[in-house]
C-alpha cells in the first residue's frame, strides 16, 4: 500500500501579497480540523507605504492559527489585541461567531528589507463551539515544546505526539508539527492520528521510499511510518480526527450551515461586526 494517497499542488493567490494555496482543493477539503492552508513568502516589503498589510476582515465559525519561519507580523483584532507574532510562535485567533482582525508588516521589518514567511491555518470548530464567544491565545516559541535528536528537531505546535504536549488550545482531536531533517536524518511519523498530512517547505523528502518535492502537499495513508532525508529538509505534519460533519467556506467565513454563512456577508454588509480598535480600513465584501 502506497504511503501518499493524494498529491496536491499549490495555486497562487493575490491576498496584497502572493502566497501559495494548498488547501481547500477539489477532493480534499479538510485534513482533521484543518480547512485551510496558505503558505506566504517569502516576500519583502518596501519600508514606504502599506504593501502585504492585511485590512480589516471578518471571520466566523473557525479558529486562524499563525506560524511565521521568518520576520515578524502585527496582529490587531476587534477584542483590542494587539500582538506581534515572530518565528517559532503560534498566533490562535478564535473566530466563534464572530471577529475582525488585520494583519500588518512592522515597520522594522521593513526598514531592514527582512523577508515574511510562514503558513496561515483555518480550523473548523466543532459544531457545538461554532457560535461560541471569539477569543485570541498567542503562544511564544519558549513555551512549545522541541525534540532535538540525531540530524534532526521537531517542534510540537499543537497536539500530543513524539513524547510531548503542547499547551496550545485545542477544541477536538488535533496534531501540528514543524520539523527539520538534515541528511540521513530520519524521522517516525506519528500513528494514532485519524487524518494526516505533510507540507514539504524546503528541499527532497522520501516517505517509506516515496519521494516528495518542496512546495506538495501530501495526504499520508495509515500506512505511512517515517521521513528520511537525503539533505536538509523542512517541512510540517498536520492533521486529527476527522470533522463531525461537513463544512462550507465562503470567502473568510466556515460553518456547517449554508444559513450561517449568508448572515454572516449580510452582517459585514451591513457593519454589524465589531471593528478593530483604532482602524478605519477595512476589506470590502466580494461581490
Amino acid at each position: 500500500m502506497s504511503a501518499i494517497s493524494q498529491r496536491i499542488e499549490p495555486r497562487q493567490q493575490d491576498i496584497g501579497f502572493v502566497v501559495r494555496r494548498l488547501l481547500p482543493v477539489r477532493g480534499m477539503r479538510s485534513v482533521g480540523p484543518f480547512v485551510f492552508l496558505d503558505h506566504m513568502g517569502p516576500a519583502y516589503f518596501v519600508a514606504a507605504g502599506t504593501a502585504g498589510d492585511v485590512r480589516p476582515h471578518p471571520h466566523i465559525g473557525l479558529a486562524t492559527v499563525t506560524y511565521l519561519s521568518q520576520g515578524a507580523m502585527m496582529h490587531r483584532d476587534s477584542l483590542g489585541t494587539v500582538q506581534r507574532i515572530e518565528p517559532g510562535a503560534i498566533n490562535l485567533m478564535v473566530a466563534g461567531r464572530g471577529i475582525v482582525h488585520s494583519e500588518r508588516i512592522p515597520a522594522d521589518i521593513r526598514a531592514a528589507s527582512v523577508a515574511v514567511e510562514g503558513l496561515q491555518m483555518w480550523l473548523a470548530l466543532p459544531q457545538t463551539l461554532e457560535r461560541c464567544a471569539p477569543a485570541f491565545y498567542h503562544y511564544p516559541a519558549a513555551v512549545l515544546p522541541q525534540h532535538d535528536f540525531e540530524r534532526g528537531s521537531v517542534q510540537l505546535l499543537i497536539g500530543n505526539a513524539f513524547g510531548m504536549v503542547s499547551p496550545v488550545k485545542t477544541f477536538a482531536p488535533t496534531l501540528y508539527a514543524a520539523w527539520q531533517l538534515q541528511g540521513g536524518g530520519v524521522l517516525s511519523l506519528p500513528k494514532d492520528v485519524a487524518e494526516r498530512a505533510l507540507y514539504l517547505i524546503e528541499g527532497e523528502v522520501q516517505v517509506d521510499g516515496e519521494v516528495i518535492r518542496a512546495g506538495e502537499l501530501v495526504i499520508l495513508s495509515d500506512s505511512a511510518r517515517e521521513l528520511r532525508a537525503s539533505a536538509c529538509v523542512q517541512g510540517v505534519i498536520f492533521g486529527g480526527a476527522a470533522l463531525d460533519g461537513p463544512r462550507y467556506l465562503d470567502w473568510n467565513f466556515v460553518a456547517s450551515d449554508k444559513a450561517l454563512l449568508a448572515a454572516a456577508r449580510d452582517d459585514w454588509q451591513a457593519g454589524r461586526f465589531a471593528m478593530v480598535p483604532g482602524e478605519s480600513e477595512f476589506i470590502p465584501l466580494p461581490a
